[in-house]
């Protein structure tokens, strides 16, 4: 088997050399004519440079009649921990699309963490022959979104803390002077942002000298629980000594210390808020509702009420705009958010899917990518960013490889930095046909949403065509449109032609009968069981007394109709990362249950969720140095 003949318009080596120096041995077009292109006017974007621009969410609100573009998910199979390709098939797909097939069309991808990419992943800007570029630029600061979140995310920890302080220290009427201090004519008044907290009381007065003692003890005295808070500092570092610190261990904070610790940046509550709001009203009432903890009477606690929404607002106000860049074959990306695809949803943003589909108009095609397989990845994308979007996919790409499902037919474990067995790198169909349960699984859970499914199965040195054919028999006959062999690692988009004149097939008929797998009314336990069953085929789910005690509090609270985002690992359909295949009849044990109130979702934990990632001995750095004669980076990847 040998895929479609296509000859390369980039001139492609062999063998493939090194991410960065095929990135760097091509000259980005300035980002003005990629605007120009995508229909973008002057004044709807900002450069950053002359390889990025930020875009404005105002081109939205022109195009607001214009019909959509065909939307189109990228998913994958249970990966190995090598990684499938899925970032490099989203790309170089669009790079078909776009320069091969002359279909107008944008990708939608989201913005790489600095934990990967200086420990033991590498970069996300795709891979080969398919990369966004300037990589080196989309791997490190890009226009500073990460950095703004870390920022924003920070001082939410410094307001609690400080504010717990001064509670400790401070009588009620104190606090309430030093709150709402009066002007130089002896005049007091509420910040806007105190009036949110005033309804959430029930107080409905704006004037401070009509507030009684004990409104203005409820008013000024969060009275927060220090062993409810759910908030931690964050840093776009894998660092794995701050994952269990202390703070308040200075004279000056008169010894009230307490445990916290850190995250990494992109687990933070603010990115997952970053991605699922839709414009810069929701998401200030987003972050305004973002829960840090509770008070002794079990109310929670939220950023509005600490004071510090608008601010925190501020310094999101430029983020929320997407940033645009291009594919080496110059087709326009929007670079957008990066959730975690666990403890988050794992997609790019509503906002830059939405400016997409209007600029691409009817016939053009918007390309974004779901992260982890697509048990976690893609159910997330569907019921959750689409349920936040009102969007909904016309095709799911599922990214399979032989080795992958030889993994799951029973072969050695891949393990990273360790050489592959020989069971890899020989011919085995039998190894191969035992695997395709898990790409089965995959392909019955996409259309259970009522979206048809493409196969890309991305071809390695190793693979044969027997191999090859037994993986695109296998996914026909599971249901998929069409399964398509694809090499645009090695070949850029003409790699990826045939795969892109199928997803165009798939997307040509009546759009889709899309449908949720849940309704968000339905009980939290009912919710968690739906996915459990549906989408895992667990026989059944445990709840350890942590998790019951907290979907009480949160059905308490208000906050049981909220989508469920579950926390288990991608390796496995179970929580069990060593069961491969497509395991069914387990127990799925939710050890806790968190929520995510400003984003939007409660996310139940299956198993330990890593959020602070560690170094490996050898990580990524060792290779990452400027050359100095040239200016140039080099050793990224």
């Amino acid at each position: 088997m040998t895929t479609e003949e296509v000859k390369p318009l980039l001139p492609v080596k062999t063998p493939v050399p090194s991410d960065i120096e095929i990135a760097q041995s091509i000259e980005p077009q300035h980002i003005k004519v990629i605007a120009d292109a995508l229909g973008l006017l002057p004044e709807e974007y900002d450069l950053y440079g002359i390889h990025k621009a930020k875009v404005k969410l105002s081109v939205r609100d022109r195009l607001k009649d214009a019909p959509l573009g065909k939307y189109v998910v990228v998913a994958g199979i249970t990966p190995t921990p090598l990684g499938e390709g899925k970032s490099t098939t989203t790309i170089g797909l669009c790079q078909a699309l776009g320069a091969y097939l002359e279909k107008k069309v944008l990708t939608c991808v989201r913005q790489p963490s600095q934990g990967p990419t200086f420990g033991i992943k590498g970069g996300a800007a795709g891979g080969g022959y398919s990369q966004v570029i300037p990589m080196e630029e989309m791997n490190l600061h890009l226009t500073g979104d990460i950095h703004a979140i870390t920022a924003a995310n920070n001082l939410l920890a410094a307001a609690l803390d400080v504010r717990m302080f001064h509670e400790r220290t401070q009588t009620d009427e104190a606090l309430f002077n030093r709150l709402c201090p009066a002007d130089k004519q002896g005049k007091r008044k509420f910040a806007a942002v105190m009036l949110r907290r005033l309804a959430k009381l029930g107080i409905n007065k704006t004037d401070p000298e009509e507030l009684t003692p004990e409104e203005r003890k409820d008013f000024a005295r969060l009275d927060i629980v220090p062993e409810s808070i759910t908030w931690r500092r964050v840093i776009d570092t894998n660092d794995r000594f701050l994952r269990s610190v202390t703070v308040g261990q200075g004279t000056e904070e008169r010894g009230q210390s307490r445990s916290t610790g850190f995250d990494i940046t992109v687990s933070s509550e603010i990115m997952a808020v970053l991605a699922l709001a839709t414009d810069l009203a929701d998401m200030r009432e987003r972050l305004g509702r973002m829960v840090v903890g509770n008070d002794s009477k079990g109310r929670p606690v939220t950023a509005d009420d600490l004071g510090v929404g608008g601010a925190l607002t501020v310094l999101m106000k430029d983020a929320i705009e997407p940033t645009l860049m291009q594919t080496l074959e110059k087709t326009p990306v929007l670079v957008h958010a990066g959730p975690f695809a666990n403890i988050a949803h794992g997609n790019s943003s509503i906002v830059a899917d939405q400016i997409g589909l209007r600029l691409v108009g009817e016939d053009g095609f918007v390309i974004t990518e779901a992260g982890f397989g697509a048990d976690i990845g893609m159910e997330k994308f569907m019921n959750i960013k689409c349920r936040a979007s009102g969007l909904a996919p016309d095709c799911v790409v599922l990214v399979a490889t032989v080795r992958a499902l030889k993994m799951h037919g029973g072969g050695p474990p891949v393990v990273a930095g360790t050489p592959l067995h020989h069971d890899y790198t020989t011919e085995n169909v039998p190894l191969v046909t035992a695997g395709c349960c898990n790409l089965v699984r995959h392909i019955e859970n996409a259309r259970k949403y009522g979206v048809p499914v493409v196969v890309a199965v991305n071809r390695f040195a190793n693979d044969t065509d027997a191999e090859l054919e037994a993986v695109r028999k296998a996914a026909v006959e599971a249901g998929a449109t069409d399964a398509v062999i694809c090499a645009h690692h090695g070949l850029g988009g003409a790699g990826a032609v045939g795969l892109g004149r199928a997803v165009v097939a798939a997307c040509s008929g009546p759009r889709p009968d899309f449908k949720f797998l849940y309704d968000v009314n339905l009980s939290i336990k009912e919710k968690i069981e739906i996915i459990a069953k549906q989408m895992y085929h667990a026989a059944g789910v445990e709840y350890k007394p942590e998790a019951e005690a907290q979907i009480e509090k949160y059905t308490r609270m208000g906050f049981d109709n909220l989508p469920i985002c579950m926390a288990k690992t991608q390796y496995s359909f179970s929580h069990d990362a060593s069961q491969k295949g497509a395991p069914s009849g387990f127990i799925l044990p939710i050890r806790d249950v968190r929520a995510s109130v400003g984003a939007g979702f409660l996310f139940p934990l299956v198993g330990s969720m890593m959020t602070m990632p560690g170094l490996p001995t050898r990580p990524c750095f060792y290779d990452i140095d400027l050359d100095l004669l040239t200016g140039k980076i080099v050793g990224l990847s």
